[in-house]
């Protein structure tokens, strides 16, 4: 791969001509193209890890959006600043963008997550595959006899945020221009994480994109010259963009440590244990350093000097990860680095960022705070998808018109193909907030009647 060709401001549709409006690089109008969109906003009603709404102000999905957009500003502009010294060529090229790429794909990486986080996701993919959806893989729709292709039913079974963050990007909804949010393909491109298609998910049950917008990640990955890889029969796998890389590690540095932090918060984690594993970041040097700086500052308020350490933590965090996709330059413009940035840091973060992974899973996402939303969450998400997929499915029925009559145009709920269908019923739902999914979920078993 090359930078010049993997840095474009083409834009998916509007790739025969291009408008340029004011100052503002392409790169930046995508970051404020999404910053002012309606399902941007939106993340800020949708569960990060914690239960939402609470008497204590912890992450939704906006604000760790907006976190992870600054992380990965910093590791965008860091990598650029270094590699120009080596490619002192690339000076008057988009290189020099490649910090409002990343913070631009960072804001994005979210959009697709459905209502009550991965317990929506897998919600929406096991009432597919182990609940009453089973029969739409054998039966298919009895009205019109059309069936789900293998591929297809991949898709739906194995329902995923980051593959519906690229089609909420890229669809040509009902009303809206072709195109979805008219994006650069570079910044398209580094939204995909898994840049396969769904019948490679794996253990991991994760992918890139429906196969509906295969076609657009492949017109994206041809012109930036993203290489395609051996795969098994009729499966579509690519080489990672290079700076997906620097977007996942903005996400996973702040999902781990902000999650720490917000443990710590709601009481969670003891102010002692918090210390230890934050402290746990640096060698004994630094240790005494920044130890030092809580003292002479007399930061006596035990959350902040969490904060504190936090923000060391991300600074450290941040340095290592440049160097590693500095260092990898040319495994990773090769397509042969294997793993994420996190997986090559120095052995000291390292272990102490498995610590966190390791606290995360045991203490936080197996708090009975969170397994109680998640749970609450199933069954919400479940009863929604199949109420509003049999609907879309019969919608001859009585029952079927009133409630497909509340389903905005844009979503093609009524279009002629069954996966289309489908789609269209995933792509509203995975819309909603938590609270309107919740709301939705009484009003429909006759819980709260709403008054006129």
């Amino acid at each position: 791969m090359d930078w010049q060709q993997l840095l474009s401001s083409k834009r998916l549709g509007l790739e025969s001509h291009h408008e340029k409006h004011d100052d503002r690089t392409e790169f930046q109008r995508d970051f404020d193209r999404l910053i002012f969109s309606a399902p941007f906003r939106r993340l800020q009603n949708k569960t990060q890890v914690f239960p939402l709404p609470g008497s204590i102000f912890v992450h939704n999905r906006l604000t760790h959006s907006l976190e992870v957009s600054s992380v990965g500003r910093s590791l965008g502009n860091d990598s650029a600043r270094i590699l120009l010294e080596r490619h002192p060529h690339l000076a008057n090229t988009h290189f020099t963008e490649m910090g409002n790429i990343v913070s631009a794909a960072c804001l994005a990486h979210d959009m697709g997550n459905p209502p009550f986080g991965h317990s929506g996701e897998k919600a929406i993919a096991t009432y597919f595959s182990e609940g009453d959806g089973r029969y739409l893989r054998t039966g298919g729709d009895p009205a019109t006899g059309q069936h789900l292709t293998a591929r297809e039913w991949d898709d739906i079974t194995h329902f995923e945020g980051n593959a519906n963050a690229f089609r909420l990007l890229t669809h040509h909804f009902e009303g809206r221009r072709r195109g979805g949010f008219v994006m650069t393909y570079s910044t398209l491109a580094s939204i995909v994480k898994y840049p396969f298609s769904s019948n490679l998910a794996g253990e991991k049950q994760k992918f890139g994109f429906f196969e509906a917008e295969r076609p657009d990640y492949e017109r994206i990955a041809s012109e930036l010259g993203i290489p395609r890889l051996a795969a098994p029969p009729g499966a579509v796998r690519y080489a990672r963009f290079p700076l997906v890389y620097l977007v996942e590690a903005a996400d996973d540095i702040c999902y781990e440590i902000m999650d720490i932090e917000d443990a710590h918060k709601l009481r969670i984690l003891s102010t002692a244990d918090t210390r230890e594993l934050l402290l746990a970041y640096f060698g004994a040097a630094r240790r005494d350093e920044i130890l030092r700086h809580l003292s002479r500052g007399g930061v006596d308020d035990v959350n902040e000097q969490v904060v504190y350490l936090r923000s060391c933590v991300i600074n450290e965090m941040e340095k290592e990860c440049v160097g590693v996709f500095v260092d990898a330059e040319a495994d990773i413009l090769a397509g042969r680095f294997e793993g994420s940035l996190i997986d090559h840091i120095s052995p000291t973060p390292r272990r102490a960022y498995e610590a966190c992974v390791a606290t995360s899973h045991r203490r936080i996402y197996h708090s009975k705070e969170v397994l109680d939303i998640e749970l609450a969450g199933f069954r919400v998400m479940t009863f929604l998808t199949g109420l509003i997929t049999e609907a879309a499915i019969n919608p001859e029925r009585a029952y079927s018109q009133l409630l497909l009559s509340r389903v905005s145009p844009q979503y093609q709920i009524r279009a002629p193909r069954l996966y289309d269908r489908i789609l269209a019923v995933l792509d509203y739902i995975s819309g909603m907030t938590d609270v309107y999914a919740l709301d939705l979920y009484r009003k429909l078993n006759g819980m709260s009647i709403p008054s006129i």
